[in-house]
């Protein structure tokens, strides 16, 4: 906050302060215009402050760089080896104690 570190959860932000922050392995750099009355839909919250990330920096969705992640797909019914199965395993590749 103000370009001091701060390992507090949480701290008192007034306006005109600025928050560098790591969001989604990204640096934002954002300043709070107004700290706010209550608790919002996310519309309202962006008014609130004023988002000096540069442009190199910018997050994912304004450079179109949005991927989803892979997911680790199964056969149902395909988990993980019994013991039993897990012996026999070992005992074919010679790994039997």
């Amino acid at each position: 906050m103000n370009r001091t570190a701060t390992d507090k959860p949480s701290q008192v932000v007034r306006p005109d302060d600025v928050l560098t922050i790591s969001v989604n392995r990204r640096i934002r750099v954002l300043k709070i215009l107004d700290p706010g009355k209550r608790r919002g839909p996310a519309e309202e919250a962006q008014a609130l402050y004023e988002d000096l990330t540069p442009e190199d920096e910018a997050p994912a969705p304004a450079r179109g760089l949005m991927t989803p992640t892979p997911v680790a797909r199964r056969i149902p019914g395909d988990g993980r080896p019994t013991k039993r199965e897990r012996r026999e395993t070992d005992q074919l590749r010679g790994r039997d104690r």
